[in-house]
């Protein structure tokens, strides 16, 4: 375990959030000065954050395409709506980290999805670019959990490699929480090989015949 080095709270601002779908609540978005790499992350305070004593915690790598733009190639878009409602109502934090294309960059996922046209699946997609299968660190998420002084979190994920970056950096997971499962046809690939190569845990499982 090595805590990373000291981030600090930039600023903190009252945003009110409001849906396509209707659903709105008010939120906190937080920057910070300090982090590792040196990019614009934000944290977004909802519900009674500074108050629940396990608070749930959602890191959410941008994604232009699915969160903006409603791309249904992926699940980003509806996993980050349905994160902000489920943390609104027990208190904690979205952390909106800017590693697009888990981490190689939104030109180099655009150049992804061509090979994935062509018959890759997304891990191998991004090898045959000359990056690794997921360049994702999230070193400054953890900096952004000590500068908001959170002792422990309850992690809304999937993905098991979140959980234990954290925990390599200092960070208490006290649970991990699944998401729901946003499959649709065209993303049902992706899906299945977020279960199978990388790991990530789906309930059910039976959705991708594991």
């Amino acid at each position: 375990m090595k805590r990373p080095p000291t981030a600090a709270i930039r600023t903190e601002v009252m945003v009110p959030m409001r849906f396509p779908d209707g659903f709105t609540t008010p939120a906190r978005v937080i920057t910070f000065k300090g982090l590792v790499d040196g990019l614009e992350h934000i944290a977004v305070g909802l519900g009674e954050a500074r108050s629940a004593a396990e608070p749930l915690v959602r890191l959410h790598s941008e994604c232009l395409t699915g969160d903006v733009f409603g791309s249904q190639r992926c699940d980003c878009g509806p996993q980050m709506r349905e994160a902000v409602e489920r943390i609104a109502e027990v208190g904690g934090y979205l952390l909106y980290l800017r590693q697009e294309g888990r981490g190689i960059g939104l030109y180099a996922k655009v150049d992804a999805y061509a090979l994935q046209d062509a018959g890759l699946d997304t891990y191998e997609a991004n090898v045959a670019l000359g990056y690794d299968a997921d360049e994702r660190d999230y070193t400054a998420a953890a900096q952004m959990i000590h500068a908001l002084e959170l002792p422990r979190v309850a992690l809304l994920s999937n993905n098991p490699d979140k959980a234990e970056q954290l925990g390599r950096l200092g960070v208490t997971v006290s649970s991990r929480v699944p998401t729901e499962v946003h499959w649709s046809p065209t993303n049902a690939r992706y899906l299945a090989t977020k279960a199978t190569r990388g790991a990530h845990t789906f309930e059910p499982a039976s959705v991708f015949g594991l």
